[in-house]
């Protein structure tokens, strides 16, 4: 008997669940078997793969899990599988706010797999296919379930290609910041922390699956798309321009991004021969020239300190997004949404170190992206004219920053930096939070109080080379320290300033 549609068909089940059962009154049910029946198929129909076991004789795998109980985010990646590769062909129409996609991704399955879930909000589905073959699939929220016909075994790479479109949406972080889809005055762009990429191509989207990309985008002509990477090609015909991005190194999701818009486009590469590319809308290119022109420099300056660049590329993207609120180190080409600054410009690119090449576990381990790139701004002024980096963590720890500082917020603003550690946000929404970004760098200072200025720059390069292109979580983090330096106490530094509640006495 068949449990599910035809192979190439969708099996739709409510986005919000099913109805409440409790209502139902058990004497109703007994009077009526087909009830029971039809409700245990309307309970199975809003259940994710990994609640679910194969109907299929043929098929004797198990569901792959929805969501990898990250802590902020419970239900964002999936189980079952490791994806290698995601080859993206879009098509954006500005005017209709139309996108149009075809998702091929290519991964291994770790376990014996009947169906897995990818992550995917809003749009359409089309059709599912795994390995050429149609397969059966379901949505639930964000869940994208599919089932291919045949069980997918443990150890091999499978190739899943969803087709979809409709209008991509904008995602409300838990901290109020939209990202997502994000429409602009000539075309839109795509941005993902921590959850946004979802909203424009199916995928496993948290930061401990990362993978290669190929972006392929076509927009009207006279418009240009920019991606991560490097542009492999572009062609024009009959009013459309066809632009192809490729990133080779390992990407979180997160980090994707996708500018659509009239752009001026500059080439060049750095005394070390690095390519550089960067994207400037018209208007704000004059206002951006200046800092941009230090990029060369200051990924120099980085490379000194943290180590080897750990991409092909580099570059940035400024476009005009009023109201945004900030700039995201996506992979290769950070966004800024508006003319950045310098001090913006050598965090962000500080992130290609540390959040992009060395990507957080799961998402508290937030200050290792934060309180890095936040670190880094210190040591930059430190190394040219600026503040030396002990003053201004005196500065946070007497709450004067907060009074000189004209976005620091005065005293409330030195109170909420205490809130809560950095290792241990409260919620999502509290993320990106002064002491996520603040007292992760306060964290980093006492190591270097504790080791001395060789040893410590010696933790961060080395730090950045033992996980490149890798993933890493708090708990390896403290105990490279504590292996790199060996006659070291770091149990109080840990206690009191990673972990710790309130504000740590002064030593």
């Amino acid at each position: 008997m068949s449990c599910s549609a035809p192979a190439d068909q969708p099996v739709d089940r409510p986005v919000d669940g099913a109805a409440d059962r409790s209502a139902v009154p058990a004497s109703a049910v007994r009077r009526r078997p087909w009830r029971t029946a039809a409700l245990l198929l309307g309970v199975l129909a809003v259940l994710p793969a990994s609640a679910l076991t194969a109907c299929d004789g043929g098929v004797r795998g198990t569901p792959g899990g929805f969501g990898v109980r990250d802590p902020y985010f419970p239900k964002l990646g999936n189980g079952g599988y490791d994806v290698r590769h995601y080859g993206l062909t879009l098509a954006y129409e500005p005017g209709g706010h139309r996108l149009t996609g075809t998702a091929v991704i290519t991964a291994r399955a770790t376990q014996d797999l009947s169906a897995f879930d990818l992550d995917l909000k809003g749009l359409t589905v089309e059709k599912v296919t795994v390995d050429g073959e149609a397969a059966r699939w379901n949505r639930a929220g964000q869940e994208l379930t599919v089932r291919p016909r045949d069980e997918v075994s443990a150890g091999g790479t499978f190739r899943t290609t969803v087709r979809y479109s409709g209008t991509p949406v904008t995602v409300t972080d838990p901290d109020g910041t939209e990202e997502g889809w994000l429409r602009t005055g000539d075309g839109a762009l795509a941005l993902g922390e921590p959850t946004g990429s979802m909203a424009w191509f199916p995928g496993n989207h948290h930061p401990s699956d990362k993978a290669s990309y190929e972006v392929s985008v076509t927009v009207p002509e006279g418009l240009t798309a920019v991606s991560n990477g490097e542009l492999r090609s572009e062609r024009t015909a009959h009013g459309r321009t066809t632009f192809v991005w490729r990133t080779a190194e390992p990407m979180a999701s997160y980090l994707a991004t996708l500018a659509v818009g009239r752009f001026e486009v500059s080439r060049s590469v750095t005394d070390d021969g690095l390519p550089v590319c960067t994207a400037v809308d018209p208007a704000l290119a004059a206002d951006s020239r200046a800092v941009l022109a230090e990029l060369p420099e200051i990924v120099a300056w980085e490379e000194k300190t943290f180590g080897p660049y750990p991409f092909s590329s580099t570059g940035a993207i400024v476009d005009r997004l009023d109201g945004l609120g900030y700039a995201l180190e996506t992979q290769n080409r950070p966004v800024f949404p508006g003319a950045p600054d310098t001090g913006t410009l050598v965090h962000e690119l500080a992130h290609q170190w540390y959040g992009d090449s060395v990507t957080p576990e799961s998402w508290r381990d937030m200050w290792l992206n934060e309180g890095f790139a936040t670190y880094a701004e210190w040591l930059w002024d430190e190394d040219h004219g600026g503040d030396p980096a002990q003053r201004t963590f005196d500065a946070l720890y007497d709450g004067s920053w907060f009074d000189a500082d004209a976005d620091g917020g005065g005293e409330q603003g030195a109170e909420a930096m205490w809130a809560f550690p950095p290792a241990k946000p409260p919620g999502a929404a509290q993320l990106s939070d002064s002491p996520v970004y603040l007292r992760g760098a306060m964290v980093l200072h006492k190591i270097r109080q504790k080791v001395g200025d060789e040893a410590f720059l010696g933790i961060l390069r080395g730090w950045a080379a033992a996980h490149r292109h890798g993933n890493a979580d708090t708990a390896g983090f403290t105990a490279y320290v504590e292996k790199r330096a060996p006659g070291e106490d770091f149990s109080g530094i840990w206690r009191d300033w990673l972990y710790g509640d309130g504000k740590p006495d002064r030593p």
